[in-house]
């Protein structure tokens, strides 16, 4: 017999008679998880809206400084486009093969089993989630203030109140209604979007004008060094980072067999063709020098270009990241809930909203370890902590690809691709693995650190059996699950229940 707190809500449901249709038990019962609510459209905006960041608008720098020509950079922002759609491409076949929100935990724990997956999670609960979150936030902020501030730095509290309130509302929308969250998402991705194509178009009329001397010998001056070459690939490839977005939500799309896929097959030549387009603006019109130094490129981008007009890029930016932070706030508490409902968090984590289902304590979760990593001082520098991690987790989910094939070869597939693609996307993950452990080894191991520290948490709270677990977490969890629970008008999910049914059966 379950708890009292672990009750799932039957809900009556009124035919067109007026009479409540009666199942074997009296009622028939309203499932309980979260509503398939991602259109298309949606799943297009959360993608598009997660990999174009701040990044593009801000600091595309890094590519230009290791490759050391603009013809040759452009080379390596189409490379970072071909290999981020090789990545998207096996995640497209893993996630209509594996029905489960979650993306690389989810396939991590189907491959390879539940300890490194628990790894994983552990990994973007400690460190990767709410460090980019806070990151985007304080960015946000940055923005938000400059034009008050346009002369100085502005107020650190300020800064930090402002990137805390921008988390609190986006956490609060989610919490509301999914339809909320990606309709904050769509209409701040078209801003982006548009804003990036005004960025195009300015490149585009100074070319038709014959404004082309900084094009003239593109590739003069290129690096040869294979060293400096892989740097610039590396810096590619991290604002082409958020094409999984979508994966993350999986159970909440409808017909994810037909719009995970071509959601992806749509958004990643889009955002390949912005980047490509909007570096060709910027080298038309600023020269190297000038890309180099700037802390900000749109923004000096918009000072020679627009006039009167410069103060929409700032204003742009901020709208970037306040996309950017929505899609990764809807994509991590997707993570911390399919973890919970693994076993692999506390219970409380796998609830969901009675009324609004949305996992709320999940939401509230994420936001709050969000604000802790904002009161950090330094958070900026917490980003170099999880390079390594990050890219040996997506490889590996890649990797569970080729293993699933062997393992679980009848295994429905809707989509699949030649061995080709996610061998060669393996490879290229090896590559990004040891570039961070070769060039910044101190910040690797720390993050290589951090990520074990969750082995004894793995073995009290999942490895061990049960009854073996110390009594005060057991409390702990059942007590912090029911209070949650009420608190939050929150029920456990049919999805959690009917397992846990069946064994009692």
């Amino acid at each position: 017999m379950p708890a009292p707190w672990e009750i799932r809500c039957n809900k009556k449901s009124k035919p067109k008679h007026g009479r409540a249709e009666m199942d074997s038990t009296g009622e028939t019962s309203e499932k309980m998880q979260m509503k398939k609510e991602i259109t298309l459209l949606n799943g297009v905006s959360l993608i598009v809206g997660n990999m174009i960041g701040s990044g593009i608008f801000v600091s595309p720098r890094g590519v230009l400084m290791y490759s050391a020509s603009y013809g040759l950079s452009l080379v390596i922002w189409a490379l970072g486009g071909i290999f981020s759609l090789f990545g998207a491409l096996c995640y497209a076949e893993l996630g209509t093969s594996i029905m489960k929100s979650g993306a690389s935990y989810a396939y991590i724990l189907e491959a390879f089993g539940g300890f490194v997956a628990f790894i994983r999670l552990w990994s973007s609960l400690l460190i990767i989630e709410p460090t980019t979150q806070a990151v985007i936030a304080i960015t946000f902020a940055n923005y938000i203030v400059q034009p008050i501030f346009p002369h100085c730095e502005p107020p650190y509290d300020a800064v930090r109140l402002i990137a805390a309130a921008c988390v609190c509302s986006l956490t609060f929308i989610n919490c509301v209604n999914v339809k909320w969250g990606t309709r904050v998402q769509d209409v701040f991705t078209y801003a982006k979007v548009m804003a990036l194509f005004l960025v195009i178009s300015v490149g585009l009329y100074k070319i038709g004008k014959g404004e082309t001397e900084n094009l003239r010998a593109p590739f003069e001056g290129s690096a040869t060094n294979p060293g400096m070459i892989a740097l610039a690939l590396y810096s590619a490839l991290f604002s082409y980072s958020g094409w999984d977005t979508l994966n993350y939500v999986t159970e909440e799309m409808q017909n994810p067999e037909r719009n995970l896929p071509l959601s992806i097959a749509i958004s990643m030549p889009i955002v390949t063709a912005i980047y490509l387009l909007t570096n060709i603006a910027y080298y038309v019109v600023l020269d190297m020098s000038a890309l180099l130094t700037s802390d900000a490129v749109a923004v000096t981008f918009g000072g020679e270009t627009l006039s009167y007009a410069k103060w929409i890029i700032p204003i742009v930016v901020a709208m970037s990241c306040y996309s950017g932070l929505n899609s990764s706030i809807i994509a991590a508490s997707r993570l911390f809930y399919v973890g919970a409902r693994e076993g692999h968090l506390p219970d409380s984590l796998s609830l969901i909203h009675v009324k609004c289902f949305t996992p709320v304590p999940a939401l509230l979760f994420n936001g709050l370890m969000t604000l802790i990593y904002l009161l950090v001082e330094d958070v900026f520098l917490l980003i170099n902590y999880y390079c390594f991690n990050y890219w040996l987790f997506v490889g590996l989910s890649v990797a569970g690809l080729i293993c699933l094939r062997y393992t679980q070869p009848h295994r429905p597939r809707p989509i699949k691709l030649s061995l080709f693609f996610p061998i060669v996307y393996c490879l290229c993950s090896l590559f990004l693995v040891i570039v961070p452990l070769y060039s910044d080894t101190i910040n690797s191991l720390i993050g290589i650190g951090i990520a074990l520290s969750g082995v004894p948490a793995y073995y009290l709270g999942v490895h061990l059996p049960v009854e073996k677990r110390p009594k005060c977490l057991q409390w702990l969890s059942a007590t912090t699950t029911k209070y949650v629970q009420m608190l939050f008008y929150c029920a456990l999910s049919d999805m959690d229940m009917e397992p846990a049914t069946a064994k009692n059966k």
